[in-house]
């Protein structure tokens, strides 16, 4: 591989589609009897997994399977990864060598350990005996094995690592830091594969219960021809632009990013037909893998699915799955806008030519694009409106009703899109390129959209659970599969029923196949980062974390952030987007909330995991590992390096982001109304743009340095004005401890108090200090309101003492660090309220001004120089 990726030559498409499979769908291909045998088995993992979603699983399925689904789940995958990957280079890929067999065999065994033996293990409280920590060590060392075999080897190094500083944290030659007193292969064992602690945690409950199904709706949406589509529009809409071919696939992708958990099958799948052409407007190999990398992997921040994150921020962060897509959308959203920029820039600065001999202006594209999505979103809102009607009109029998009004609109769709071609992909390659019109070829899958606007629906509207959304979403796509070709045919006047149904059942079987087989790496990759969890959640880690990323920064909060993204980035080497987020936000998410805290900044939580999320999946991107990038060097023909280093200066604004929701949780739309949310956005997106101008070097013209720095310094304003507005007013008054009870008592409820709080740590004994946000009630005394939040304060010789604070509350769980009953007290040092300041939005006018006056500047020079602006 590293022969073909340093510019050599692009791999051919039997090479890529090897790529492809090796890393998201294993490189083995057995024939005869045994592929028969193994694809049946893909199916019924893909059948179980769709009746386990089902609404009538408890009618369907056993309670004993029910109870035990996440160990069924894990032995599918198990079974499943030793056939279809081999063990090495050098292993055989067209049939399954015996101890592959008997490994996947014992592995799916002890997977399963927990339903054959279920009595016993909750009779013994989840305690392993003697056999039962011999089982889990062999499993773990098998789910390692196939791990490694899925992933690669960073996964199962890690995993490994973990799993020996739990045995051997006492050993001397453990730095103090880290140092802690071990556990017993018994301890070990109960906690990390016989209780849920560990390997069947809530990571590979969220894969079993939610991401199979939104993998499966990817693999079956794209069997149905979506992908094709999507692409085709893309590029019918902005193929004819300036740096055409690059617009579209940073938008082709965003739409297959909907659909795909990978972002390497991402690269390849649009990568294929969007590099070449790419290439043929005047991009560098490394450029144009590049684009393809930065949008590729921007597909994995993209809600709905965020390459499954979504579903496991729901259960570790615990707010509910409309609100973790609300606060990614916007982020994700100005990131996509700006790598569009970013690819015009590039052609405007190149004076590249255009595809094609249609000339459309870049606003009507806009244009027709924002009435696009803006048309389809409104349609997905509102449709719960008719939807209510009929509820209203006929309850008994709205189901049945609602169900044939979908399958008709699907038959008219169906009928529309029969009254013209079918798409099918071009050559990239060919002498002439003839890009869609979009006018044209819009109809032929206007009914793919169907299955989308019924998964947002239960998703948003009805707010159902992301698995029973998925599962009706899916339950569309298996009709649209089965009967998409008999019916054109029937619309078309065609005889071949027969034909064309045979292979719509043979699509159906193939699209539950690719997503038993996408599932694979997935599934093994939530089991085995849950052993890293299950570390964390046994040895304290966790904290051993903070303390060193605090020594490391001497308490510098900007430095501090610095090192969690790069200890995020570093973590995320070489995972897979899921097992990617598991084990940076295990271990970095809680750094960044108790280090902010004692730095006096309350970050929410949601905040904080974005964080983490954004830097690790950026270890998809950046050297030496950058598995996408390496992707886009094996379609291009680029060294796959030099594609990294440029696809991280393209991916800039992935991690600016970051750091400005973090001080500016305004653009996660955190407590943010209708009007204010308008107003984020638009600023947003103009900071963002302004940001690329300034990183990029060309705004209307070539940038001199001067007009790059106010162009950032711009970005940021925009970004971030209550920067700016604090230091003109600040926004919290001081007040002394002693007046907390009586501030409180006449505080409006819904105001936000800070209080600095200061005492020994309960391990170390050494004083730290903390800061708390307390959020006034409606109890009508101040003392009630300080109790009802379960503040215990004593006024001692004009100290403000704290006692412990009352168990069950949220300040008991964010103070359990401090020790009370110590010689020295815990004691209030300080109360910050609210105080009055003129509207932060005030920033945006000297900012806009300062603008105009670069924008003036440009333009005059750029007309001097005869270059158009």
């Amino acid at each position: 591989m590293a022969e073909k990726t340093s510019g050599k030559g692009p791999l051919s498409e039997e090479e890529l589609q090897e790529l492809v499979a090796s890393s998201d769908a294993g490189a083995r291909n057995p024939v005869g009897p045994v592929a028969t045998l193994l694809a049946i088995i893909a199916v019924v993992w893909s059948v179980f997994q769709v009746i386990l979603a089902s609404p009538l699983s408890n009618m369907l399925l056993p309670g004993s399977i029910i109870n035990n689904d996440r160990s069924i789940h894990l032995a599918f995958a198990i079974f499943l990864a030793f056939m279809a990957y081999p063990a090495l280079k050098s292993s055989p890929r067209h049939y399954v060598p015996i101890q592959d067999w008997v490994l996947g065999i014992v592995g799916s065994f002890i997977a399963l350990y927990g339903y054959f033996f279920y009595d016993k293990i909750v009779k013994s409280g989840g305690l392993a005996d003697d056999t039962d920590k011999w089982f889990a060590l062999a499993g773990l060392i098998l789910l390692f094995e196939g791990a490694r075999r899925a992933l690669g080897p960073a996964m199962a190094i890690i995993a490994t690592i973990f799993l020996l500083y739990v045995f051997f944290g006492s050993s001397p030659w453990v730095p103090d830091v880290i140092r802690w007193k071990g556990a017993s292969l018994q301890k070990a064992m109960s906690h990390m594969w016989i209780t849920s602690e560990g390997v069947f945690g809530i990571a590979l409950g969220v894969s079993t219960k939610f991401v199979f199904l939104f993998v499966l709706f990817g693999a079956l949406l794209d069997k149905a021809g979506a992908g094709n589509y999507f692409i085709k529009m893309a590029f019918g809409a902005l193929g004819h632009l300036k740096g055409g071919p690059a617009k579209a696939a940073v938008v082709g992708s965003a739409a297959t990013g909907l659909i795909s958990g990978s972002s390497i099958a991402n690269v390849v799948t649009t990568g294929t037909f969007t590099i070449p052409l790419m290439k043929r407007v005047g991009f560098s190999s490394e450029q144009a893998g590049s684009v393809e990398v930065a949008s590729s992997v921007n597909g994995q921040i993209m809600p709905p699915v965020m390459g499954a994150a979504a579903f496991l921020m729901v259960e570790y962060v615990g707010i509910s799955y409309v609100e973790v897509i609300t606060h990614a959308f916007l982020p994700a959203t100005i990131s996509y806008i700006a790598l569009v920029y970013i690819v015009h820039l590039e052609a405007v600065k190149r004076n590249m030519p255009t595809l094609g001999n249609r000339v459309v202006s870049m606003g009507k594209t806009i244009g027709g694009m924002a009435a696009f999505f803006v048309g389809f979103a409104a349609l997905c809102y509102g449709v719960q409106y008719p939807v209510k009607a009929v509820i209203a009109i006929m309850p008994g029998a709205s189901g049945a009703v609602l169900a044939a009004l979908v399958v008709l609109a699907y038959v008219a769709l169906l009928w529309l899109a029969a009254g013209t071609d079918d798409l099918v992909p071009d050559d990239p390659n060919a002498e002439e390129v003839e890009l869609p019109v979009v006018a044209e070829i819009y109809k032929a899958g206007l009914y793919y959209l169907l299955p989308i606007i019924v998964l947002v629906y239960f998703l948003m509207i009805e707010q159902k659970s992301p698995g029973l959304s998925a599962y009706w979403a899916t339950s569309l796509l298996f009709v649209i599969l089965l009967t998409q070709k008999p019916l054109k045919a029937i619309f078309r006047g065609q005889s071949n029923m027969v034909e064309t149904f045979k292979s719509g059942v043979s699509d159906l079987w193939q699209g539950l196949i690719d997503g038993a087989r996408n599932m694979i790496g997935i599934a093994l990759a939530t089991a085995t980062a849950g052993v890293i969890v299950g570390t964390v959640t046994l040895t304290g880690v966790g904290q051993v974390m903070a303390d060193l990323v605090e020594f490391l920064s001497g308490g510098n909060l900007i430095l501090m952030l610095v090192m969690v993204g790069l200890l995020s980035l570093v973590l995320g080497m070489g995972l897979p987007t899921t097992a990617n987020y598991i084990v940076v936000s295990s271990l970095m998410a809680g750094v960044v909330v108790e280090l902010g805290a004692q730095s006096g900044l309350i970050v929410p939580l949601i905040a904080v995991h974005l964080f983490v999320f954004y830097f690790g999946i950026m270890a998809d991107v950046t050297p030496p590992v950058g598995l996408a990038s390496f992707a886009a060097a094996a379609v291009s023909g680029g060294d796959a390096i030099r594609t990294g280093f440029v696809a991280f200066f393209y991916s800039l604004r992935t991690v600016a982001l970051p750091f400005v929701f973090i001080f500016n949780t305004d653009l996660l739309l955190i407590d943010v109304g209708w009007l204010q949310g308008i107003l984020v956005f638009i600023s947003a997106t103009i900071a963002i743009l302004i940001f690329t101008a300034g990183t990029m070097g060309w705004f209307l013209t070539k940038n001199r340095i001067y007009e790059s720095v106010a162009l950032i310094l711009i970005a940021f304003a925009l970004f971030r004005p209550d920067f700016f507005m604090n230091r003109i007013q600040p926004p919290f008054q001081d007040v002394d401890p002693a007046e907390l009870v009586q501030r409180l008592e006449n505080a409006a409820p819904g105001k936000e108090v800070r209080m600095v709080v200061s005492g020994p740590d309960f391990d170390t004994g050494e004083t730290k200090e903390t800061t708390l946000l307390l959020v006034v009630g409606s109890e009508p005394s101040g003392q009630e309101k300080l109790e009802a939040m379960g503040v215990i304060l004593m006024l001692e010789d004009g100290v403000a003492k704290l006692e412990e604070p009352l168990f069950g509350t949220d300040i008991a769980t964010e103070m359990e660090s401090f020790d009370f009953y110590a010689d020295d007290p815990v004691q209030v040092t300080a109360v910050r309220v609210p105080a009055s300041q003129l509207p932060k939005e005030l920033i945006f006018i000297p900012s806009l001004v300062l603008l105009g006056l670069i924008a003036f500047l440009q333009r005059a020079r750029a007309s001097r120089q005869g270059v158009p602006a």
